[in-house]
């Protein structure tokens, strides 16, 4: 699965309410650039979990729109798993913690990888 700036600005316009505006381009294509990091030809990001885990971990750390990043980081995340073929159950309670672990710092990119294979089993 692979991930444009088209398919970032498609989530934002259909999962962020009211369609807020894009602040910092720069942020949609580093999210891009990490999901396609290769060293050598080998992905940097082996799975589609941390693959989705470093889209989070970059779109809250780094806001690409006037506001609502938390809740659209999170979007992208669960949208790259299910476009990856995964079945995904989760409960807005899971994801929000998710994001306050992510905002705070306190998480690991294998942590929230971690966290995000638990939504997908």
């Amino acid at each position: 699965m692979r991930i444009d700036l088209a398919w970032l600005l498609m989530l934002a316009e259909q999962k962020t309410p009211g369609d807020p505006q894009v602040t910092d381009w720069g942020a949609l294509v580093a999210a891009v650039a990490r999901h396609e990091a290769e060293i050598f030809d080998v992905p940097v990001y082996d799975s589609p979990h941390t693959r989705a885990a470093a889209l989070l971990q970059l779109l809250i750390h780094v806001p690409a729109l006037e506001r609502s990043n938390a809740l659209y980081a999170s979007s992208v995340a669960y949208a790259y798993l299910v476009a990856s073929g995964l079945k995904v159950i989760t409960s807005p309670e899971q994801v929000r913690d998710l994001a306050r672990l992510v905002k705070s710092g306190e998480a690991s990119l294998r942590d929230i990888a971690e966290e995000l294979r638990q939504w997908s089993r």
